[in-house]
């Protein structure tokens, strides 16, 4: 083999081993998100068995980034309020089962869902979404005489938030909150709806800031003011 052709050779062995070295990057990065995705969902879950344990007939609300990053009252109307968020959930999450394996047998007085906006922004139609939801409502009846169904908040253009993306965004996000009442009558819970937001109300776009919890969190304790009637 000439010099040159030796020389070729060497580069195209150098190129496929620098694409295969990304492409294990890549994959090795990958399993690593999902590893820890994994981890904390599993870690949030022993956390609320060792607080359901010890709360009788909690108040507790299940969602996404947006209620574990949240500052709910420790109690209300002599119940405990548990925060039952988790980063990146969706109505695909199967957290009816999560919630259920940490409850362990026990009644909540109270469970309020808020879900929606990572089905929003991952581009899940309207018809997967009513689906989704209405199965996790039906799963979560046994648990509660209680159930309620808070709307999705509005998302904005900030940080890293495109316009155009922002706007597709909130097409599904209004399409949401239009089946949601619905969706609540059908599976035996009561539909809490989010007042208008102020501008701005979030810290890039789509997590909530002061302003935006203030309006949030008053929702929330709406949607579970029937529980508080009854006692």
């Amino acid at each position: 083999m000439s010099t040159c052709g030796s020389t070729k050779a060497n580069v195209k062995s150098a190129a496929l081993a620098v694409l295969a070295i990304g492409v294990l990057a890549a994959g090795a990065s990958y399993f690593r998100k999902e590893a820890v995705t994994e981890s904390h969902r599993q870690a949030r879950q022993v956390i609320l068995h060792y607080t359901f344990s010890r709360a009788d007939q909690p108040i507790i609300v299940l969602g996404d980034s947006i209620t574990e990053a949240s500052t709910l009252p420790r109690s209300l109307c002599g119940h405990a309020v548990v925060n039952a968020g988790l980063d990146g959930a969706s109505t695909i999450s199967d957290l009816g089962t999560w919630l259920m394996e940490a409850l362990s047998g026990r009644r909540a007085a109270a469970i309020v869902v808020a879900l929606g906006t990572n089905d929003a922004l991952q581009g899940r139609s309207r018809e997967e979404f009513e689906a989704n939801y209405g199965s996790l409502l039906a799963q979560l009846r046994g648990a509660t005489d209680h159930l309620s169904v808070l709307g999705i908040p509005s998302i904005e253009v900030r940080g890293r938030m495109p316009a155009a993306y922002q706007a597709e965004t909130m097409k599904r996000i209004d399409a949401f909150n239009a089946a949601l009442p619905a969706l609540a009558e059908k599976g035996g819970a009561t539909f809490a709806a989010l007042p208008p937001m102020p501008a701005p109300h979030t810290i890039d776009g789509v997590h909530l800031d002061a302003a935006g919890y203030a309006v949030w969190e008053d929702a929330v304790l709406k949607g579970v003011r029937g529980t508080c009637s009854s006692h």
